[in-house]
């Protein structure tokens, strides 16, 4: 069991090397990093840093090379239930329908029934598809899309949210939008959340601290605390005390680069 004042997730002196017909290439370099319980923080850095690599070994998908994940203290080597993931493609099943595929992990866990619609009506509510339920992927919007993948990591309740810079292929309004649902959903589960993103303001809007990393090989370079009250929203983009945080943040990037 975690106590209040330890970390929920650790990832301690993470390293990783791909391997290849074209010889080897380092990814990550000695990564450590501490998410408290219920905190939002957000991952920038240059494309092609390591930033996905590190989520998907956070999330069990990847094997470091070297150094360990620990949830609870436990080791992470595989995917499970504790950890969702939102990449920045929706992948939904082209199949089924939204109500197939929010239902999707709940079937796989054998949830009863009964449990089953109840988790549904309430994510469908939060995540404003109420009414889509029986639309396809190919008849939704990008954002609506990604409202469902959301919905999918959520609805069987992991402790963590990793999310792969899940609104960049959206435009500028849509994503702006898309935060803002984002900051009602974190509002309302209190996950503890890291998320990947090449937005400044999106960053700062969003996070209790921002990380920034090096060019490859990946290395945490800067922690960077985001002071402004919750709760936020849109209002804030133009305050000066964001302003001044952007700033900041665009500074250490610069940096890095």
């Amino acid at each position: 069991m975690t106590l209040p004042d330890q970390p929920l997730l650790i990832a301690d002196q993470i390293s990783h090397t791909y391997t290849g017909g074209s010889g080897t290439l380092l990814a990550l370099d000695d990564v450590t990093l501490h998410l408290a319980r219920e905190s939002f923080v957000c991952l920038v850095g240059p494309s092609g840093c390591g930033k996905s690599t590190l989520l998907r070994i956070l999330a069990g998908l990847l094997t470091p090379t070297t150094g360990h994940v620990l949830l609870e203290n436990q080791p992470i080597t595989h995917p499970q239930r504790r950890i969702g993931i939102v990449f920045q493609q929706a992948n939904l099943m082209p199949w089924r329908t939204v109500y197939g595929n929010l239902m999707l992990p709940l079937e796989l866990a054998g949830l009863p029934i009964l449990a089953r619609a109840e988790r549904m009506n309430a994510m469908l509510e939060l995540t404003g598809l109420d009414g889509f339920a029986d639309a396809y992927p190919a008849e939704l919007s990008g954002g609506m899309a990604q409202r469902v993948a959301i919905g999918r990591a959520l609805i069987h309740h992991p402790e963590v949210l990793l999310l792969d810079e899940p609104f960049g292929a959206l435009d500028a309004l849509t994503r702006e939008q898309m935060s803002e649902e984002l900051l009602h959903i974190w509002v309302k589960y209190r996950k503890t959340v890291l998320m990947v993103t090449h937005s400044i303001p999106e960053a700062v809007l969003l996070a209790d601290r921002v990380l920034v990393m090096s060019p490859r090989p990946g290395a945490l370079i800067a922690d960077i605390t985001i002071p402004l009250p919750r709760p936020r929203s849109l209002d804030l983009l133009h305050q000066p005390e964001f302003v001044a945080l952007t700033e900041q943040l665009r500074h250490h990037i610069h940096m890095a680069s």
